[in-house]
């Protein structure tokens, strides 16, 4: 089935039971380009998550253009939201991506309304933003647009070095409200990550965005999560990868071990007994029943990269509490009572590329003159 040409202006018979719970599906698309992938493409009722977490600010905000991740990790903890879909979380999160083809126009919605707080938002806490079905549907730009055209802050974490397609209008963005950045990349083992996340850029890739996002202006984190027991917790790859974020210009790097979730589990287990059968009854050992690797583990990784850390000057990034994305750069900044934009984030002006990518409805309202 052809991208283009195609109108989106009806619900398709043929919804399945769990995206016709949630959205509207408008239909599903099969290309060459992303053989044994389906795309179901829907209407977003909403495009801000409400995420209920301990953190400087009273919440946190998500919003999640896809569902289903084309990165295919097999360690992902987003695998099972899929189930909400009465889709499974193994071979169904990697092949099967809802695309919410109207979430900038629903969030610029959102965020124009009176009760909006302009809390920070984050994007990348779920599934990829910048997944590569994001080169098709181009959401993202329209995402940043209405977000910064509101004065909401927003952070992105992404694997994705598509990333690098929307930095002028994340350094435009960052003139008017702030914009954290951060690069995931756990695995510095080249064979190894081809195994385990089969559809991420390389590292070697993802650092170059790096330095992309620096080059840009901007300052960019890397998540080194998570980190494997007895695959990449050995001090040599730990080294190697602080090294490596540190010669591409991170400003920072944030770390936790591998934790196994109902669901995800028994996929990654699958995969383990499949590439490493010999480190089965080792990880069974350490996770059990449980979801976190035990407490004993956790500090001896502590001692073991928290040193390598301090000596690469990488200690600054922290993770947000609440969305578990890279923390904005607002919170803990006390906003005055009647909620008004951070310094310098007025309505962009003639030529910029924000004005370029406002949803139309957003864009007429901005244009419109101001009666009172």
């Amino acid at each position: 089935m052809r991208w283009s040409g195609q109108e989106i202006n009806a619900e398709a018979a043929d919804a399945l039971p769990g995206l016709a719970r949630l959205n509207n599906l408008v239909r599903t698309v099969q290309t060459p380009e992303f053989d044994g992938v389906t795309f179901y493409e829907v209407l977003a009722k909403s495009a801000l998550n409400h995420v209920p977490g301990q953190s400087a600010m009273p919440f946190g905000w998500t919003i999640n253009p896809m569902r289903g991740c084309l990165h295919r990790c097999v360690y992902c903890f987003a695998r099972p939201t899929h189930r909400y879909l009465d889709l499974d979380a193994g071979r169904d999160f990697d092949t099967q991506i809802i695309v919410k083809v109207n979430v900038a126009e629903v969030l610029a919605k959102e965020v124009s309304r009176p009760t909006w707080g302009r809390h920070p938002v984050a994007l990348g806490t779920n599934t990829d933003p910048y997944q590569r079905a994001e080169g098709r549907y181009r959401l993202m730009p329209g995402i940043i647009a209405a977000l910064a055209g509101s004065g909401t802050p927003l952070s992105i974490l992404t694997k994705g070095t598509l990333l690098r397609r929307d930095l002028p209008l994340l350094k435009e963005a960052s003139e008017h409200v702030p914009v954290d950045l951060a690069m995931s990349i756990a695995v510095y083992d080249e064979e190894l990550q081809q195994s385990i996340e089969p559809g991420t850029p390389s590292a070697k890739a993802r650092l170059a965005t790096v330095t992309a996002v620096r080059e840009a202006g901007l300052n960019c984190s890397v998540f080194l999560m998570p980190i494997l027991p007895y695959l990449t917790d050995s001090r040599e790859h730990l080294e190697l990868a602080l090294r490596q974020a540190k010669d591409a210009g991170a400003g920072s790097v944030l770390y936790t071990a591998l934790h196994l979730r109902p669901f995800v589990k028994e996929w990654f287990m699958l995969w383990l007994e499949r590439e490493h059968p010999e480190l089965v009854g080792r990880y069974q050992q350490l996770y059990g029943d449980k979801a976190y690797a035990p407490s004993g583990y956790r500090k001896w990784l502590a001692a073991r990269i928290k040193p390598l850390i301090r000596r690469y000057g990488l200690e600054r990034g922290r993770e947000d509490p609440a969305t578990g994305g890279v923390r904005s750069s607002t919170l803990g900044r006390l906003r005055n009572a009647e909620g008004e934009r951070p310094p310098g984030a007025g309505s962009p002006g003639v030529g910029s590329l924000i004005a370029e990518e406002l949803p139309p409805a957003m864009a007429a309202r901005m244009s419109s003159p101001t009666l009172f």
